[in-house]
């Protein structure tokens, strides 16, 4: 979407985002690490001449308004909000306008949920005040349940990222901090990159397969293992800049995920998946729950990159 069509947005914008680390195993209290991404974005917006995507988004508001009317009732001590103002500015035909692509892995819904928290909840914790701990896990806890709408069940994170616009690290659930990540290097070779697999995933139904194979006493020895063990590793080096030790963790981390997550990972990606680990030109990983939207890749050389995956479509996100 042009961005000249912003400019007549009424809202402020929310940006997209990506779990570069942490997809599934802070389900079980693994760390994490979330990053935004501005280059997809969304806003609220009322339009008296609307097209029929805003028609769309408007129908559906529409029943998350009478969601939220339910919750609020079920959680009266979380979370208020101007139910009036926002059931007259769904009737005069408010949506929202975004740029985030569905299904991607990429947080649409978290951009929504953020956006109607900061226009209508009473007494919001903002952006601008000192954020303690308590008050990032009581925003977590009203977004989750915000969230829920969407997926069935949901952290909170998404929206947490999106509402603050910083990267959110996860220590576990019980503690999160907003956090600092290395500054991008652009004349850097290494880079983190989405690859566009050309499917659209589907949240739910990835979550389901992952709780049933949770019955399996071996998967669930193996996420503890292995899957949490280079998951926390790599969110250390990340965050400290450690790259040398990075890329070591994230072969054995994008190994793990290949002989245990298959379904998880479009069919026609299973190759070019091993293919990277083999080479070390690129090493593969879920971003968000998998089952198609994009696939996150990281790599110390994105020119060797690009030749590898020369049929794909590669968005780099972050140098170094």
């Amino acid at each position: 979407m042009p961005l000249s069509q912003y400019q007549t947005m009424k809202g402020p914008l929310f940006y997209s985002k990506i779990l570069l680390f942490g997809e599934y195993g802070i389900i079980k209290d693994s760390k994490g690490l979330s990053i935004p991404y501005n280059f997809f974005k969304g806003a609220l917006k009322s339009d008296t001449n609307a097209d029929d995507n805003a028609k769309t988004s408007n129908r559906a508001l529409r029943d998350y308004v009478r969601y939220l009317e339910g919750m609020q009732q079920e959680f009266p001590d979380l979370v208020n909000f101007d139910m009036e103002a926002m059931e007259h500015d769904v009737e005069q035909g408010m949506y929202f306008d975004s740029s985030i692509p569905q299904g991607y892995g990429v947080g649409s819904s978290g951009a929504l949920v953020a956006a109607i928290y900061d226009k209508y909840a009473n007494d919001k914790i903002t952006v601008l005040e000192n954020l303690t701990r308590e008050k990032l896990l009581k925003l977590k806890r009203v977004f989750g349940k915000m969230e829920s709408f969407f997926h069935g069940k949901s952290s909170g994170l998404d929206p947490l990222n999106s509402y603050l616009s910083l990267p959110i690290l996860i220590n576990s659930k019980d503690n999160i901090e907003s956090t600092s990540i290395p500054s991008q290097n652009t004349d850097g070779k290494g880079a983190v990159f989405l690859l566009d697999s050309g499917v659209t995933g589907e949240t739910a139904p990835m979550v389901q397969i992952f709780m049933e194979k949770m019955k399996q006493e071996g998967f669930r020895s193996m996420l503890k293992d292995q899957f949490i063990k280079h998951t926390d590793a790599c969110v250390d080096d990340f965050v400290g800049g450690n790259f040398k030790s990075l890329f070591g963790n994230l072969k054995q981390l994008s190994n793990v995920v290949l002989d245990n997550f298959k379904p998880m990972i479009p069919a026609k990606f299973h190759d070019l998946w091993k293919n990277g680990i083999d080479t070390n030109d690129y090493y593969l990983k879920l971003c968000g729950s998998g089952g198609g939207g994009y696939i996150l890749g990281f790599t110390q050389d994105i020119e060797k990159a690009k030749k590898a995956l020369k049929d794909y479509n590669l968005e780099v996100v972050y140098n170094f």
